[in-house]
């Protein structure tokens, strides 16, 4: 740890999978960081480009909405098939495409490349159907458990870029899919990293979904448990995400815009949300109650 510590900070870049975050304007920025001497890591998701292969595959999909507000993607056997070859076989190459063409030497793998990404199985989800709480069986996602932060750190010190995305494997050899925000903060946490950047389609974080001027300079989070209640939808998992990193070591977490020009380096520039704990509450007797595997919602 201390060798790592005299090398370049390294910033973990979540490219999000809304259609309207510029993939381009995105490996421009980690391209020039590059140059710069930093050490970057790329993580995706593609949630646009799962849609539009799942429609035109004739594959149905729908989202599981956990008792505490924060949705995600119901994957079953076919919906994996169709996450997989969303992400490794379009996303993915276009992304080291682009930083290969500005000179970037990026290395493109999922969670089963070199057991990159271990996960636990979710075997039982809790999930609002119809206004009732159900037990949800039959989802094959997961939640990483362990990054092969060595396999990273390789790759980092020969100088490239690790583009990352889902799935991940279990011990057991079974296939799942994660949530490409949490897989960047679990990475970010085994990198020990200067910054986590989660990039989306909005300006940061809102305190009104509907209102972009109500964009936070602070967003703060409990230790764990549930993210604040106001939050919904992708961001509600996003600010899930920034609290496993945080509490994994990750110095800072930033939420940004990722459909402008230069959004990486506006973000660290201070054109962001930053998620921050709520300080600990030592009259409450310790930190809130921690988020239990059942209640766990799927991926995106």
């Amino acid at each position: 740890m201390s060798e790592q510590r005299d090398k370049p900070p390294i910033t973990v870049v979540k490219c999000g999978g809304n259609g309207d975050v510029d993939p381009e304007a995105v490996c421009a920025d980690v391209a020039a960081l590059v140059a710069e001497g930093r050490r970057v890591v790329l993580v995706h998701g593609g949630s646009a480009e799962i849609e539009r292969l799942a429609d035109r595959l004739g594959v149905p999909q729908r989202k599981q909405t956990a008792p505490d507000g924060v949705s995600a993607r119901h994957t079953d056997e076919r919906t994996l098939e169709v996450v997989t070859l969303a992400l490794a076989g379009s996303v993915k190459p276009k992304l080291v495409r682009s930083l290969v063409d500005r000179g970037v030497r990026a290395m493109g793998m999922t969670g089963l490349d070199g057991r990159l990404l271990l996960a636990r199985r979710k075997k039982a989800q809790r999930a609002l159907v119809d206004g009732r709480t159900v037990m949800v069986h039959d989802n094959l996602s997961g939640v990483v458990t362990s990054v092969n932060g060595p396999l990273l750190h390789s790759l980092l010190d020969a100088g490239m870029v690790p583009v990352i995305s889902p799935p991940a494997i279990t011990p057991d050899g079974e296939v799942v899919n994660i949530d490409a925000d949490r897989t960047a903060a679990a990475a970010a946490a085994a990198l020990d990293a200067d910054t986590l950047m989660l990039l989306t389609g909005a300006p940061g974080v809102q305190s009104d979904p509907a209102d972009e001027s109500s964009v936070m300079e602070t967003c703060t989070v409990p230790r764990s448990g549930r993210p604040p209640r106001w939050a919904r939808g992708g961001m509600a998992l996003k600010l899930v995400a920034a609290q496993e990193a945080l509490r994994g070591g990750a110095r800072r977490v930033l939420v940004a815009d990722g459909r402008r020009r230069d959004p990486v380096r506006r973000a660290l520039a201070g054109d962001a949300t930053r998620v921050v704990l709520e300080a600990p509450d030592p009259a409450a007797g310790g930190e809130p109650r921690a988020r239990r595997p059942e209640e766990e919602v799927a991926p995106r």
